[in-house]
């Protein structure tokens, strides 16, 4: 038995130094030597896509009609926010009140368990599956490439000017003639029109964006940039219950702060009817029952909405509303090898397969 528990130790220590897992090796609990494992609890993650959308006015922008012919060209700064998307998903996070202790006996062989990062058992008697990549993040918008000074195309006429008309004329003359020199080039009218096409195109892309670093003098400067937010939200049965606000004029706001609207979660529980539990089972407590225990997730009905209007609804599987089952050691006896794979979102069994000597 000693040597036994020798060996067995050391094959554990080698999956846990391989998989760097929350794996106990080797862990008294009385007099019973085991591997200790969590499983997870369901968290309702909301993944919210927000664009901030900001106007800078330029120094001409009271002349854009006049000698571009823009019109409706604001002369005041503005910004406001944009909600682009809405996503929701459950995920499983470790549950530290669901800790349990596989204890490795006489009769039973030692079961090769491998656990994830954050200590939620994988799988059973499995081949070693080596880290599993994380979600990957939503990338937000690259920003974009800001425009060139548009001080750097301005001539000594313009710079000398004495009033600021004068300067938005001069200005606005020198964008009709930049278009003027972008379509000789594009005709091959033009004195010094290159024969290479890569020149070609590298003398069209400068003129294009001396035209819109000056045109925006005019026009005002434009930006946008985008960022993901996710939330957590722990399932319980709830109506209506505001998960956040948001503002066109602020953003993203605290659930409390009722300068935005509400945006209100409802969960139902589906009530998933539960195995029936074996009558020696009933009394036990949880340090009592023998053999692993896995999830036997709930199913919840999950809605988004704002104000009367739905915006997401769902089914999904919800940990906190089913019930913790086990198999039976028996499964795990000399006589066989069992291989059981495990959902570590939720906790539930995929896949049990038995095989006998």
């Amino acid at each position: 038995m000693k040597r036994n528990l020798i060996i067995t130790a050391a094959l554990l220590a080698s999956v846990t130094a391989i998989a760097q897992t929350e794996v106990t090796v080797g862990v008294m609990r009385g007099k019973d030597y085991g591997v200790t494992y969590m499983l997870p609890k369901t968290e309702i993650e909301i993944t919210l896509e927000i664009t901030r959308h900001g106007y800078t006015p330029g120094p001409f922008c009271q002349y854009a009609d006049r000698y571009l012919q823009e019109k409706e060209v604001s002369t005041r700064a503005e910004e406001h926010w944009t909600l682009d998307n809405i996503r929701m998903q459950a995920v499983g996070v470790p549950d530290k009140d669901r800790v349990y202790f596989v204890k490795l006996k006489d009769k039973t062989i030692a079961p090769l368990m491998e656990l994830t990062e954050d200590g939620v058992v994988r799988s059973i008697n499995l081949p070693f599956s080596g880290s599993r990549p994380r979600q990957p993040e939503v990338p937000a918008d690259r920003p974009e490439n800001p425009l060139p000074d548009p001080n750097r195309f301005l001539t000594e006429e313009i710079l000398l000017a004495n009033s600021t008309a004068k300067k938005a004329e001069l200005v606005a003359k020198e964008i009709y003639y930049i278009r003027e020199s972008r379509n000789d080039l594009l005709r091959g009218e033009a004195d010094n029109t290159p024969t290479d096409g890569m020149q070609l195109k590298l003398m069209l892309d400068n003129l294009e964006l001396q035209e819109l670093a000056l045109t925006e003098m005019f026009t005002g400067h434009r930006t946008r940039k985008t960022e993901t937010v996710r939330l957590s939200i722990t399932p319980a049965e709830m109506k209506d219950k505001v998960a956040f606000r948001f503002s066109q004029k602020l953003g993203l706001l605290d659930k409390d702060d009722l300068a935005g609207e509400a945006y209100c979660l409802s969960i139902v529980d589906l009530q998933t009817p539960p195995l029936p539990a074996a009558e020696e089972d009933k009394d036990k407590k949880k340090d009592e029952l023998e053999g692993v225990a896995y999830n036997l997730p709930g199913r919840a009905r999950i809605t988004l909405t704002q104000g009367n209007k739905t915006l997401l609804e769902t089914e999904m599987p919800v940990t906190q509303f089913g019930t913790v089952e086990y198999l039976a050691p028996v499964l795990f006896n000399k006589n066989s090898t069992t291989t059981v794979l495990f959902d570590t979102n939720t906790g539930g069994v995929l896949k049990v397969d038995r095989e006998q000597e």
